[in-house]
């Protein structure tokens, strides 16, 4: 496999564990056609995001996956962490974490408030 594929896969694999979409999933729900995920990301989704993707980085440094198949485990363990984040904070809130809401719609919400 090629690099940029064996990344685009575990990028997916990461937002599958910890968002149940893949990457093409969650921006086709957030509306977004070549847009930047991460950008249109609210800041809670925004933070699992990245504790998924750090929680990847630290387990791969110490469990030192060699083979493809290892990495996309690393990936699961690491959008796992993220998961049951993302979960326990749903269950506190009510509240889905995962939002169709994009950078426009962000912004929109914003700017209502700073309006009041």
């Amino acid at each position: 496999m090629q690099e940029g594929i064996e990344f685009a896969t575990l990028t997916d694999i990461i937002y599958k564990t910890w968002a149940d979409k893949t990457t093409k999933e969650y921006k086709k729900f957030k509306g977004l056609k070549k847009e930047n995920l991460r950008d249109n990301m609210t800041n809670k989704e925004l933070v699992l995001n990245m504790l998924a993707e750090l929680s990847t980085k630290e387990i791969s440094a110490v469990s030192n996956p060699e083979s493809f198949p290892e990495h996309e485990n690393v990936a699961r363990r690491g959008g796992n962490i993220a998961k049951e984040a993302r979960l326990k904070l749903e269950a506190e809130t009510g509240k889905k974490v995962v939002s169709p809401l994009n950078a426009k719609g962000i912004h929109s919400i914003e700017n209502k408030k700073d309006n009041k």
